[in-house]
């Protein structure tokens, strides 16, 4: 494939929305394939799937983050860096003589099609719920002999993968009838919790701490709340309240000081964090 010389001052023509099928994907495809020949650029070529492991992380979240921000360009942008590691991958692999890019876009395409039997075939399925049971019914025959959770990635974060664990384990009937059994077993491991604090042993402490947190989110998937995201909204508040109470200590008293001068009252940052608290109030009444 020939490539055309690069200039970032010429306009880039984009394809009519309502004609795009893909196409252009080749074209990165071939932009990656000229970065990893011999005389290509040297930082790609000694890249390898162990190196581009993190990447591949960030670049998922920085999408989750362009979508959160409603930008339609942020959210372009970075689709497109997340698709380079996937065709980066794909032609690490190619090279190394295990599978291409196209085999991993067949094999998509086989699965996307089998398990949608209600669409491609002549199973009746006209609720979400149906469909989901119809696909973990055709996910399990593929994969017999492997566990219901063997699926799940371990590197996945903590609250989503507890979160999905709930989800996948509901669908087999191993979970509580209601509400109310979930939120009772919240309270039954906050007290073991305490308990184990007030025992002073370190591993119980952290053992029981993660069943809270478990309860916790098993409890957010019956209210039908992203656990995830939820977290993720109270961080971003906490750290935008937290800038204000940074922002009037640097005002009121020069800034944190140090060690040797000691901390400020509780009680003044504990003035200056219940005025972001009002400040947010005022801005939501506005």
């Amino acid at each position: 494939m020939s490539l055309p010389r690069f200039d970032e001052n010429a306009p880039r023509p984009r394809a009519d929305l309502a004609l795009q099928e893909g196409a252009h994907v080749r074209h990165l495809v071939g932009v990656m394939q000229r970065l990893l020949a011999k005389d290509g650029c040297p930082w790609d070529r000694e890249q390898t799937l162990e190196t581009l492991r993190k990447y591949t992380l960030e670049e998922a979240c920085e999408v989750i983050d362009a979508i959160d921000s409603g930008s339609a360009e942020a959210h372009r942008e970075e689709l497109g860096d997340l698709l380079l590691q996937i065709v980066f991958q794909a032609e690490l692999t190619r090279r190394a003589g295990t599978f291409g890019l196209d085999d991993v876009v067949e094999g998509i395409v086989h699965k996307l099609v089998s398990r949608h039997p209600h669409v491609f075939g002549d199973v009746e399925a006209s609720t979400s719920d149906e469909v989901l049971a119809n696909w973990e019914k055709l996910k399990a025959k593929e994969k017999a002999g492997r566990g219901l959770l063997d699926g799940l990635p371990r590197n996945l974060p903590a609250l989503l993968r507890s979160q999905r664990i709930g989800e996948k384990v509901e669908r087999v009937g191993f979970d509580w009838p209601d509400v109310a059994g979930s939120r009772a077993k919240v309270t039954e491991e906050i007290r073991e919790l305490d308990e184990a604090i007030a025992s002073g042993d370190r591993q119980a402490i952290e053992e029981e701490l993660g069943d809270a947190l478990f309860a916790l989110v098993n409890l957010a998937r019956h209210v039908k709340v992203d656990a995830e995201g939820a977290l993720r909204r109270t961080a971003d508040k906490f750290a935008n309240r937290f800038k204000h109470v940074e922002n009037r200590v640097r005002d009121e008293h020069g800034g944190w000081g140090d060690a040797a001068s000691g901390n400020l009252p509780l009680e003044v940052l504990d003035r200056y964090w219940e005025e972001a608290k009002a400040a947010e109030r005022a801005k939501g009444k506005a």
